[in-house]
């Protein structure tokens, strides 16, 4: 069995047709058809169904795949620390980012990676906080800036900053939140984000907190910047991050409930199992240099893409 074998197979297995899994490793539609039919042999199972829509993984294939991912994963973290030995770290990683590039110093981390580390390859993926964190448990990202608890044994992280949100309401309910209780306050329209969102959990541990139902949703958004113009529109209340609920309020945007104010923590999460591999000690002693110094302002600038 060789290597570019198993390459083949997981291709195969991922694109679910043999011309683009050829493309993907630069071989023939022939060749690579001959390397699956060789590993089948070998293994004495068959791995696929050809179908009219394209290849498809049997029961046993599914099984196998598995292996084979684990294997070629492997292979790779032996070459990166005998690269590592050799003063070297090269590789590829694919790395998750929530809220905006600028909250999490993305282009500082970023440019301070490729000039300790420049055989580094980095991908960065933007995702809502809760698929972040799973997508590093399941191992499709290899790390991820996350905020909010790490509730996976399996998973740790390095502490980045504390972060604190707000209640906003449009500025038109100023006179109706200011002396409102927490049962007024569930009541009201709520803009959330997803369920499986660290913002969406911020809110129900919130009232869970003070002995209240969580409110129910009267929109969803899964972006900073469509919760904030919801809130600025109209539309009902939400959580803010602090520095940008006061800066609307200051700008007459919103009003801000003084009852509370939530803290939580900004990670950067890997797999526990990881923290000796020389690339994610590499990610870490970049973002330790990052969060040295003193803690910038957040920039006012309200980013499109800011994933909760």
């Amino acid at each position: 069995m060789e290597f570019y074998q198993l390459r083949s197979f997981v291709a195969v297995a991922e694109m679910g047709h043999l011309t683009r899994a050829a493309e993907r490793v630069h071989v023939s539609q022939p060749a690579l058809s001959a390397q699956i039919k060789a590993l089948e042999e070998e293994l004495d199972v068959r791995l696929f169904e050809r179908t009219p829509g394209g290849m498809m993984l049997t029961r046993a294939g599914e099984r196998l795949l598995e292996q084979a991912e684990k294997v070629l994963a492997a292979a790779e973290e032996l070459k990166h620390v005998a690269k590592s030995l050799q003063g070297e770290i090269a590789g590829r990683l694919r790395i998750g980012t929530v809220l905006s590039p600028e909250l999490i110093r993305l282009g500082e981390f970023f440019g301070r990676a490729m000039e300790r580390f420049p055989l580094l390859e980095l991908e960065f993926h933007h995702e809502i906080s809760g698929e972040a964190l799973e997508a590093v448990r399941d191992g499709s990202l290899d790390a991820s800036f996350y905020f909010g608890e790490i509730p996976h044994q399996s998973m740790t992280g390095m502490a980045l900053r504390e972060m604190t949100y707000r209640v906003a309401a449009p500025a038109a309910w100023a006179d109706r939140i200011r002396d409102a209780d927490w049962d007024t306050i569930a009541a009201l329209p709520w803009i959330l984000t997803p369920p499986i969102s660290s913002h969406n959990r911020l809110v129900q541990a919130m009232f869970r907190a003070h002995g209240v139902v969580p409110p129910s949703k009267l929109v969803e958004a899964d972006q900073e910047s469509v919760v904030a113009s919801l809130v600025v529109s109209g539309a009902g209340i939400s959580l803010m991050r602090e520095k940008l609920a006061l800066e609307r309020e200051q700008e007459g945007e919103v009003c801000v409930w003084d009852k509370v104010r939530l803290n939580t923590t900004l990670w950067f999460v890997y797999l526990a199992e990881r923290a000796h591999d020389p690339l994610i000690r590499a990610l870490l002693e970049v973002l330790q240099k990052t969060w040295a110094s003193p803690e910038p302002g957040e920039s006012a600038s309200r980013p499109a893409n800011a994933k909760l």
